[in-house]
């Protein structure tokens, strides 16, 4: 059975769903900079994030990440509908960049900034603190890569029809 492409939409809800849930218990339970250790190596900490990715662009307005986020949100849609079927990893790599996209929006949106919960460390070196969003986009920069390296593997090349438009 041949699975649409944009029934992938559930996983961006899920990730969506889950990161704004994640981050409305955190903010109500946890001042801002409060930590609070789970594991060894793991802490929870309410942190705000007014960059992109390691607080990098931190001085550029919310408005400018909300607009690059709409943009790779249509593109990401424009991909689904264009390549309906076949490319169930890139669909849900794709899916999970989008839900994380809109997670981190929304936040800019509500508050200015993003809320960061996420805490690594091993000694006195922490890792930049980061939300379910970061980790769904991560992981679906991960699985667009893994899908480079099965082609590759594979000796699959361009697909004819992209070929042909190039």
């Amino acid at each position: 059975m041949r699975i649409n492409n944009i029934h992938w939409l559930w996983l961006s809800a899920l990730v969506l769903t889950l990161d704004q849930f994640s981050k409305l218990l955190l903010v109500h339970r946890l001042e801002r900079f409060q930590v609070l250790p789970l594991l060894p190596h793991l802490n929870l900490v309410h942190m705000q994030n007014t960059g992109a990715a390691f607080s990098m662009l931190n001085t550029a307005p919310a408005a400018v990440f909300i607009l690059l986020c709409a943009v790779v949100s249509v593109a990401i849609l424009f991909w689904l509908r264009r390549h309906p079927h076949d490319q169930p990893l890139v669909a849900a790599a794709l899916t999970l960049i989008l839900g994380g996209a809109l997670g981190n929006a929304v936040d800019r949106a509500m508050r200015g900034s993003v809320v960061d919960f996420i805490d690594f460390y091993v000694g006195n070196w922490h890792f930049a603190a980061f939300n379910l969003a970061d980790s769904a986009i991560t992981l679906g920069a991960g699985l667009l890569l893994l899908d480079v390296l099965l082609q590759g593997r594979r000796g699959k090349g361009p697909h004819p029809k992209d070929e042909a438009a190039a």
